[in-house]
């Protein structure tokens, strides 16, 4: 996907339904551009240098953007790391002055542990007169990764694994992810003192909270040891027994609230879920379809919550009630897919929470012949596969019959990828170069 916004005009729902939403879809991603929001969020270069930091899907496009926007005779340097094949194009005659480095998602691997171990060496012997500039978006959890004592890149990586797995919503994994690291829940912040830290962020969480985002490095923390073990005991996952006893005693917690390392800190939310859906109702408005944003901050399920909005959908589409047609219903958040055991001799599935989503919305919608949907995730990747989501259309049951697949086959083995590739109705884009998590659509017509 280009970073470029998007300027082509909008696809005629009745006539072109799948283009229509793909076009919300990017204008959705548009809203979320870097280069489009930065810039009302820059402090003013300060007495001392200026480091940049940062750690995210965005990182390369959120570099680029401030890299074009300060000042030219201000100097910039630093380091951020984003995920593999994440950097975009850069653009004719933009000088580098901030290093970009990529790491593996969402997984962490060695070269997130050492682009993380180099940012806290660079933020040594700053002072007061210095400014740092972090540049946070989600995803920034598995790109920056700092075991804690006892713990090694292995066991962050089998924990990980773990809570993906387990159905854990993102506010757990990232208190677990902050009490197990040196460098998150707010451990960078206090790597940078005495420099004044601004940290500009793009949201992917429900809610906005900054704490939350990539696990919070540069602000402090709310949650506690005692929560992060409670939620490795509910969902089953170990730690190494010196870990375990220092969550037990308080050794691993992380800096709170009132902390004076945080005094003169700011952080601007530069993008946010809302924001970008609002811009896609906004478009859906110009094109003659009333638009309804139910919430940015929907969790679950991902199955669970495509059988709620298929039923939605579908009293609309047959009652006309609780929403007039035509109209499209708009929703973000983060849902989760708990993985299912395999069977003996079992493929793996394949999908993310997109992809999962629709399997449930297709079963709920039962072919009606009036609704359309697209789901993605809005940094062009669902899950760890190379399509951002998929598509459901009237005759997605019809057609996946005709093509030998079961939809609850499917659902069984996670593999929402294998029965949409199957259709022709995975959404592609490549990488978007931001994040604000979920998007889902759907147009009733």
């Amino acid at each position: 996907m280009n970073d470029a916004p998007n300027s082509k005009p909008t696809p005629d729902p009745h006539h072109a339904p799948r283009e229509f939403l793909l076009h919300l879809f990017r204008a959705a991603v548009d809203r979320a551009l870097p280069l489009s929001t930065l810039g009302a969020h820059l402090p003013s270069p300060p007495k001392g240098r200026t480091l940049v930091l940062g750690a995210g899907k965005a990182g390369g496009s959120m570099a680029q953007a401030l890299e074009a926007l300060w000042p030219a005779d201000a100097p910039l340097s630093g380091l951020v790391v984003t995920r593999y094949d994440h950097i975009p194009p850069r653009p004719s005659g933009l000088p580098v002055r901030i290093e970009l480095v990529e790491a593996a998602h969402p997984v962490p691997d060695e070269a997130g542990l050492h682009a993380a171990e180099r940012m806290l060496a660079l933020a040594q012997g700053l002072g007061p007169d210095d400014l740092v500039l972090c540049l946070i978006s989600g995803g920034g959890s598995s790109l920056l990764t700092l075991p804690a004592e006892g713990l090694t890149l292995s066991d962050k990586q089998r924990i990980n694994q773990q809570l993906l797995a387990s159905g854990a919503h993102i506010g757990e994994m990232n208190c677990v992810r902050k009490h197990l690291s040196r460098i998150k829940g707010g451990r960078l912040a206090t790597a940078c003192a005495p420099a004044r830290l601004v940290t500009l962020t793009i949201s992917d969480v429900p809610g906005d909270d900054p704490g939350v985002i990539a696990s919070g490095p540069t602000v402090p923390d709310a949650t506690t040891c005692a929560e992060a073990l409670a939620i490795l005991d509910r969902y089953g996952i170990e730690v190494p027994a010196p870990v375990r006893r220092k969550l037990e005693e308080g050794e691993l917690e992380t800096p709170k609230p009132g902390d004076p390392a945080f005094a003169g800190h700011a952080t601007h939310l530069i993008a946010t879920p809302w924001e970008s859906l609002e811009a896609a109702a906004a478009v859906a408005r110009a094109a003659g379809i009333d638009a309804h944003i139910l919430s940015d901050e929907i969790e679950g399920e991902s199955r669970e919550v495509g059988k709620v909005l298929g039923a939605l959908a579908r009293a609309t589409a047959s009652r006309g009630a609780p929403f007039a047609r035509p109209c499209v219903i708009l929703s973000g958040g983060e849902t989760t897919v708990t993985l299912r055991a395999r069977r003996p001799g079992e493929a793996k599935g394949r999908g993310g929470r997109a992809g999962e989503f629709c399997l449930g919305l297709a079963g709920a919608l039962a072919a009606h012949p009036k609704v359309w949907a697209l789901a993605a995730d809005t940094d062009g990747i669902d899950g760890i596969e190379d399509n951002a989501g998929a598509f459901v259309t009237p005759d997605t049951l019809a057609r996946a019959q005709a093509a030998g697949r079961k939809l609850a086959d499917h659902l069984d083995r996670n593999d929402a990828y294998g029965y949409f590739e199957a259709l022709g109705d995975l959404c592609i884009t490549g990488p978007t170069h931001t994040n604000v998590n979920d998007f889902r659509a759907l147009l009733v017509l």
